[in-house]
């Protein structure tokens, strides 16, 4: 699928810059030019992700929420450097969904925070889902598919709510699985890997615009959650700390 709302990124004062790996496709503004550095940490956690899957294939085919971590597991994962499986599995768990649901946020934020260390603001775009870390206020516009409302709404992001992600899930755009009709479903939380699976769970709930608000309470009853939006056609709502720009 050919991602044309990059088009829409303006953020002048960063550079944008398109890193692929394998099936991992983002789109990084920073600084500076970082692209050997973000392929390298690409690499690290999707064989990271891949080795796991190898071991425990049910966490790459599961729709639903794998037994909560073994209680050892935070010890594990930080003696092999698998933080991004425990914050998927944790993530799943607190949204009801599959750890998959989780993946394109968790790269997102693990890719952006170990850029860091390089440039002081980035943006890292994954197929809609996003981690920020900002010095200045930005808009994320809404892509919405055939929605009347595509690209005209979008998210106001102050710098001191970052870094934090802000994931996108629809049932009407892009090749992810999902059960629900909504244009957009957009979650906004200090983890992107909650973000992203809780978008995921919200948009299974939406099927008609009566499903807006319940969905929406839904979202924000997700401990970590602060806001949501969702849009379903020409109706939309909007719920928690979250601001339209």
């Amino acid at each position: 699928m050919e991602r044309f709302y990059r088009k829409w990124t303006n953020s002048k004062d960063l550079i944008a810059q398109e890193v692929i790996v394998s099936e991992t496709d983002l789109l990084i503004s920073a600084e500076k030019d970082i692209k050997e550095a973000a392929e390298k940490l690409i690499k690290k956690f999707r064989a990271q992700i891949e080795d796991y899957i190898k071991k425990y294939p049910e966490f790459k085919t599961s729709l639903e929420p794998l037994q909560p971590p073994r209680p050892n597991l935070e010890q594990a994962c930080s003696r092999f450097g698998l933080g991004i499986i425990r914050d998927m599995l944790e993530a799943s768990n607190l949204a009801g969904v599959g750890p998959m649901a989780a993946i394109a946020g968790a790269i997102a934020e693990y890719v952006g925070k170990g850029l860091l260390s390089k440039t002081n603001q980035i943006i890292v775009e994954n197929g809609g889902d996003i981690f920020i870390k900002s010095e200045k206020q930005r808009h994320v516009a809404i892509f919405a598919g055939d929605s009347p409302l595509s690209s005209k709404l979008s998210i106001k992001v102050k710098s001191q709510d970052t870094p934090c992600g802000i994931c996108t899930s629809s049932g009407t755009v892009g090749h992810s699985l999902s059960f629900g009709k909504a244009d957009a479903c957009v979650i906004i939380s200090k983890s992107a890997a909650l973000a992203d699976a809780a978008a995921t769970a919200a948009c299974n709930r939406v099927k008609t615009k009566n499903d807006i608000k319940p969905a929406l309470e839904f979202a924000l009853s997700i401990k970590g959650i602060q806001g949501a939006l969702i849009v379903l056609g020409k109706d939309f709502g909007v719920s928690g700390d979250i601001e339209l720009g």
